[in-house]
């Protein structure tokens, strides 16, 4: 029986001697394999641009707002207005299991802000430093996010959203270390938003908005009652189970049935990395379907031509088996020409794949990126890709093969 390397060469010399067939059946893989390779970079890089939007709002976060009563309950009647304070969203914190983060939330649209000679009224927003991490809020090089010195001090310093930042000073100029007046007070710039993406927002997006420290806005302001209060949880699965909780603690202090939807509104966010999940998983099925449909092609192409080659050389297989070589000798040396070839075709199309990722990414196209996303190739894509190569190869190359090694020695010294 041939060695390993003799098998090698005897493979790679049929391939020589039909260049032409060899390089048809291989462009049908290769086509193949860059369709599959391709719509599935595409369909992860739409995900993670989908989480990242999604994201941009903050990571398995719920807003919850102060209502009025719609239920009956203990004696009381319906239409109380539920007043949160600070105080209630302490309470929260100790008495509520699962939470990671939380921040009360003062919010006003009266206050002007001004540099110079420009004026703007945007969402001015009293937070404490736990606010910033959990709503994916990060500074421009050069400054920093509120801290817990601002709060105790009740420094008049501002976080100014990129947008906003830009209409007072400029594109191109420093605000850090500046000062602007939000009502005739003098505030100094602490930090500047980094742009983010965000499709969804509750009062204003961070880019238009200005953060301030909790305390100082209550100085400034005079307000004893929260606008809402912003929770972030370990576990996004338990969210449902923490927002029952959430209903349990404080309509036991402001005395409503924890049923009560109206007395408190929620909005769980955890509730769209679902829809992502679900919508992603159904897009990139779709997009696997399609590209697997097209390397069949390149499949049943390749198996065509291996039972041409099995019948060309039937002769040899005779002379083969006539001097020793067993049935599964025969089958893995046509395994092993099924396999070469498409491994060859799946490393060119690999190849021309991330040639064309890497392509794509370099196009300046940054609107169609923006909503579609920038194709990459991650360990999932290039697994399931390997995958339906692997079996697509294995099925193209076992027909064949096993008609060649069940094929009468007498028949084919004959042929």
């Amino acid at each position: 029986m041939n060695s390993f390397s003799e098998s090698l060469r005897e493979i790679f010399y049929y391939l020589r001697q039909y260049k032409s067939r060899t390089a048809m059946t291989m462009f049908g893989i290769i086509w193949g394999t860059l369709t599959v390779v391709l719509l599935l970079a595409f369909g992860a890089g739409a995900k993670r641009q989908l989480q990242k939007s999604m994201h941009g709002l903050g990571e398995s976060i719920c807003i919850v707002w102060p209502g009025r009563t719609s239920i009956p309950y203990q004696g009381f009647g319906i239409g109380r207005w539920i007043p949160l304070q600070k105080e209630d969203v302490e309470l929260v914190r100790r008495e509520v299991k699962g939470i990671r983060r939380i921040s009360p939330e003062y919010s006003q649209w009266h206050g002007a802000i001004r540099y110079k000679d420009r004026i703007n009224r945007p969402n001015i927003t009293g937070v404490i430093p736990e606010y910033g991490p959990m709503r994916n809020i990060w500074w421009q090089p050069g400054g920093r996010w509120i801290n817990e010195l601002d709060l105790k001090q009740k420094r008049r310093v501002v976080f100014l959203g990129n947008n906003l930042k830009d209409f007072l000073f400029g594109k191109n100029k420093t605000a850090v270390g500046k000062y602007v007046y939000i009502n005739s007070i003098p505030f100094l710039v602490i930090g500047v938003l980094k742009k983010k993406t965000q499709n969804s927002t509750y009062n204003q997006r961070d880019e238009d908005r200005a953060f301030i420290p909790i305390t100082t806005y209550e100085s400034v302001f005079g307000e004893r009652y929260i606008s809402d209060f912003v929770y972030q949880v370990y576990d996004a699965r338990r969210s449902e189970q923490i927002k029952q909780q959430v209903y349990r603690v404080l309509g036991r202090k402001f005395k409503f049935d924890p049923r009560d939807k109206e007395a408190l509104s929620i909005w769980d966010t955890t509730e769209m990395d679902k829809f992502v999940y679900y919508f992603s998983l159904g897009f990139n099925i779709f997009l696997g379907i399609i590209g697997t449909i097209t390397l069949l092609v390149g499949g049943i192409g390749l198996a065509n031509i291996m039972y041409v080659v099995v019948r060309e050389r039937t002769r040899e297989i005779g002379v083969r088996r006539t001097v020793g070589a067993r049935q599964r000798d025969i089958m893995l040396q046509f395994m092993l020409e099924a396999f070469l070839i498409i491994g060859l075709g799946a490393l060119i199309g690999f190849g021309l794949a991330i040639v064309v990722i890497k392509v794509f990414a370099a196009l300046p196209l940054q609107s169609f990126k923006e909503v579609a996303g920038t194709p990459y190739l991650n360990v999932w894509v290039a697994a399931m890709s390997a995958l339906l190569l692997f079996i697509i190869g294995f099925l193209a190359g076992f027909f064949p093969a096993r008609r060649a090694a069940k094929l009468n020695v007498v028949d084919c010294l004959r042929f």
